[in-house]
């Protein structure tokens, strides 16, 4: 275990630890390194590209943070634009991260600075101007920026892709091109994610990393053994708010998130909640970033202690005291259900994730803990029992066995084939009775019967 209190003896993986980093450690109460600390510190230190799979809340971002500092804080570079980016892919992320970073660039002469969307350009430009040691942005304001000539890149010594999997997901690829082309090429480049079992990540390591150090501190079914997963089935949406209600006024939480998969549900359920009870407050990405902001400080300051969201804060949202964590609407994939349910159980301390299942999420629940290896389990409330009781039938993989219906067979079955597919036909596809109509003769007149003139045919 890595001690970093004790000033005589504090030692970074073999170096010694700046003053100005242990002073920051000491503010904060931080007295041993988690274990992605303890194996990511030391290859950022020698220098080496890692890529990292970690579980939420094991300290990722102090990880690469502190290696970093120490690395700007050792080699001077006075002229020098901004040395270290971070690339993540959310507003919410991106602050979480401009915060943990000001706990330590209080204690030195480091300075940090952040890119969103949602901000005026102009503020944004002035920040730039300062040369911030330290910038972490998101990759579509960034690209604004460069397009602008009003960030430079070219100095940048260490570049993090902080949940990479997901900036790919939401369609930044060509946006984190253009980023890394521009960095400079000598730079250190560090890739980390709760989640990096992702086909576009491995082609991103390949292309962005030099030899990279690969580092899994857990495997994903051993990711959440703080975090206690239940599942309640459900019969639809309106048995859903029975539940949530119930669940709300039971359960024994300090604060609770609750996940739905739509803006437009988000605003109806917290409507809904506001008129059972106090302390509901909704974030969705739709929302301005003032409004954003002020909604996340409500919930840290204890002023809303619930908080009903998209999956905009399914990463990097880290709020103490969020012990309950309700899927109202199951995740669509089971990375986003890890990072939905990583909010609680962090840092050690004990969470409750539970899902609420209707019919047509039985086979999404079962590929979530396939994929996680872990099974959910089952919870009833008895005054609010569901009447769905799950699939008759079920697989091997847990999803719903389908009955297939045998066709049926012989000459009465032609005959009622035959008769289907007669009734299907219009009546101009229908046989006519009788013979064919013939076509008048050409009489030679220039008008016919019907006063228009007979068709010529071509010699």
């Amino acid at each position: 275990m890595l001690v970093f209190i004790r000033r005589d003896i504090s030692v970074f993986a073999g170096s010694e630890l700046h003053p100005r980093l242990i002073a920051g450690l000491e503010k904060q109460s931080i007295t041993d390194a988690t274990d992605v600390q303890q194996e990511v510190i030391p290859e950022i230190l020698r220098g080496s590209d890692v890529q990292v799979c970690a579980e939420t809340g094991s300290g990722k971002t102090l990880a690469y943070l502190l290696p970093v500092m120490q690395k700007l804080l050792t080699v001077e570079a006075p002229n020098s634009a901004t040395r270290a980016l971070v690339l993540v892919p959310t507003r919410e992320l991106a602050r979480q991260v401009l915060k943990d970073a000001k706990r330590m660039t209080d204690m030195n002469h480091l300075d940090a600075g952040v890119l969103t969307g949602g901000e005026e350009f102009k503020y944004q430009a002035a920040i730039l101007r300062k040369n911030p040691e330290i910038l972490i942005a998101t990759p579509g304001r960034l690209v604004d920026h460069l397009k602008r000539q009003t960030a430079e890149l070219g100095d940048v010594e260490f570049l993090v892709l902080d949940e990479a999997d997901r900036m790919l997901d939401m369609g930044f690829s060509e946006d984190m091109e253009l980023i890394v082309s521009k960095c400079g090429t000598q730079r250190q480049t560090l890739m980390l994610s709760a989640t990096l079992r992702h086909e576009g990540v491995g082609r991103a390591a390949r292309s962005w990393l030099k030899d990279p150090v690969e580092i899994t501190t857990k495997g994903i079914q051993e990711s959440h053994d703080d975090i206690t997963q239940q599942r309640i089935l459900a019969d639809d949406n309106a048995h859903k708010d029975r539940l949530l209600t119930w669940l709300l006024a039971n359960e024994s939480y300090g604060k609770a998130i609750v996940f739905v998969n739509k803006r437009t549900e988000a605003e109806r359920l917290s409507e809904f909640l506001r008129r059972h009870r106090e302390g509901i407050a909704v974030l969705h990405g739709d929302m301005t970033q003032d409004e954003r902001n002020y909604v996340m400080q409500s919930v840290r300051e204890g002023r809303r202690n619930i908080l009903v969201a998209t999956d905009v804060a399914a990463r990097g949202l880290d709020v103490e005291g969020l012990d309950l964590v309700i899927n109202y609407d199951l995740a669509r994939k089971g990375d986003e259900y890890i990072h939905r349910i990583g909010r609680t159980g962090r840092a050690g301390r004990s969470g409750l994730a539970i899902s609420l299942i209707a019919p047509n999420e039985w086979n999404l629940k079962a590929a979530i803990e396939r994929y996680i290896q872990q099974e959910m389990a089952s919870r009833t409330i008895k005054d609010l029992k569901a009447k769905y009781t799950g699939p008759k039938k079920v697989k091997a993989s847990g999803k719903a066995a389908g009955t297939k219906k045998k066709k049926p067979r012989g000459p009465a079955a032609k005959k009622a084939a035959a008769k289907k597919a007669t009734e299907r036909k219009g009546p101009s596809e229908k046989k006519r009775n009788g013979p064919r109509p013939s076509r008048p003769k050409d009489t030679g007149n220039l008008m016919d019967s019907d006063g228009f003139a007979p068709i010529k045919r071509k010699k």
